[in-house]
């Protein structure tokens, strides 16, 4: 009975753990778009780049994603 006791203050700190990470993993965006990695494996990549004269590439940001640019 008295493991018990340690025990639950640690799953409640476990707990709060992973509400934490799972708070900070929203704000960052990991949750933004479920469906462009499914999406883009499905993509062909055929086409050239345009890396010539006049090829207007937006800066990429770490952490976003950009399903339309590979």
């Amino acid at each position: 009975m008295e493991v018990i006791y340690n025990l639950i203050p640690g799953m409640i700190f476990f707990g709060l753990v992973f509400v934490g990470v799972l708070i900070w993993a929203i704000r960052k965006g990991q949750y933004e778009d479920m469906e462009g990695d499914g999406n883009r494996i499905l993509m062909d990549d055929d086409e050239p780049s345009s890396s010539g004269k006049g090829s207007t590439k937006r800066v990429k940001r770490p952490g976003l994603n950009y399903p339309d640019e590979d």
